[in-house]
């Protein structure tokens, strides 16, 4: 392995210009809590700031003509998903490490001929969102499993991570669809049994897990999909009447929009891996594996093996995709 000295110039991209005024302006209001109360303050006040925290308006259309690199965007979301799985974060932390690459990712360029970026990209997302979340935050090259092709130093991740924070604006705190979880699940006719409501959690909280690895789903506010999510798992007699949406969540939550996200989340997520709860209670069950190839087998399934094609555009393609090859670890500038 090797190291490479920094250039003044890659230096630069890592320097914090942001004043301590600017970051604090633009405090929004703590997630609610578990079955919070009828006042839906704390809802207008998510509602008022999660545009604030998803990619710019023009990330989709530059993923879906290929101006951004959609299949190396999927590895880095796959890659995350596993290490999640792993080391068992909370769904909030896989959500926010990909929200934090899809909203980097709207604002700057990163090189595509070669993997390191974009793996480097990764790391610093999740290690980002494993300290907002996470009481207990593995070091850094212990976060690099599953034999990466290029292995980074701890000072090169870290710079990744300023880089990344200054352009995201220091808004780590993202509004997500989990936000909105607790006070949406109130809304249902069935919310009086604790049963069925932490079945509907659970199974709303793996599928809005399941929507980072489609880009049609960034379409959708955080609000909207944690709608949809919700009217999934309560199952089809509550979600619809007649064709129309007799549930409503709030005055400001589009109706259309949801319409149109659990159709989308219904025909491509619903019934995948991560929206099996069960599934998940037997992978976390089972021993842990013994080796890195173990590890691997472990944290994926082959519902999630498909095509990325089919993954980002929508594609009713049902072909398998190839089992992924192992890769070998090279240098890189600053990789170890």
């Amino acid at each position: 392995m090797s190291h490479s000295p920094d250039s003044p110039s890659a230096a630069a991209n890592f320097l914090c210009r942001e004043h301590a005024s600017e970051v604090t302006s633009d405090h929004h209001p703590p997630p609610t809590p578990p079955f919070p109360d009828a006042d839906d303050a704390p809802i207008c006040g998510l509602l008022d700031a999660e545009v604030n925290h998803m990619p710019e308006k023009d990330y989709l259309r530059r993923c879906r003509d290929r101006s951004i690199d959609f299949t190396a965007r999927l590895d880095a979301v796959n890659w995350i998903l596993k290490v999640h799985a792993f080391y068992q974060f909370s769904p909030v932390t896989a959500f926010l490490s990909v929200n934090y690459l899809d909203r980097f990712l709207s604002l700057c360029s990163i090189p595509q001929s070669s993997g390191w970026p974009f793996q480097l990209l990764s790391v610093a997302c999740l290690s980002l969102a494993a300290k907002m979340e996470e009481s207990h935050v593995p070091f850094l090259l212990d976060l690099q499993l599953f034999e990466p092709k290029f292995v980074f130093a701890p000072k090169t991740i870290q710079r990744m991570e300023l880089w990344v924070m200054s352009n995201l604006k220091w808004r780590l705190r993202s509004v997500t669809p989990y936000d909105y979880l607790s006070y949406f699940i109130t809304k249902l006719p069935s919310s009086s049994s604790s049963d069925s409501t932490t079945h509907c959690f659970s199974h709303a909280s793996n599928l809005i897990l399941s929507t980072t690895r489609v880009i049609n789903f960034l379409e959708f506010a955080p609000s909207t999909v944690a709608a949809a999510a919700v009217l999934c798992s309560a199952g089809r007699d509550i979600a619809s009447a007649n064709g129309q949406w007799p549930l409503i969540f709030h005055d400001r939550v589009n109706h259309e929009m949801v319409r149109c996200c659990h159709q989308l989340m219904e025909e491509y997520v619903v019934d995948t891996c991560y929206a099996s709860s069960s599934t998940i209670k037997e992978r976390v069950a089972e021993p842990p594996p013994s080796s890195p190839v173990g590890v691997l087998d472990a944290a994926t399934c082959g519902s999630c093996d498909t095509p990325s094609e089919r993954i980002f555009f929508g594609s009713t393609d049902e072909q398998q995709a190839e089992p992924p090859n192992k890769r070998l670890r090279s240098s890189a500038p600053d990789a170890q």
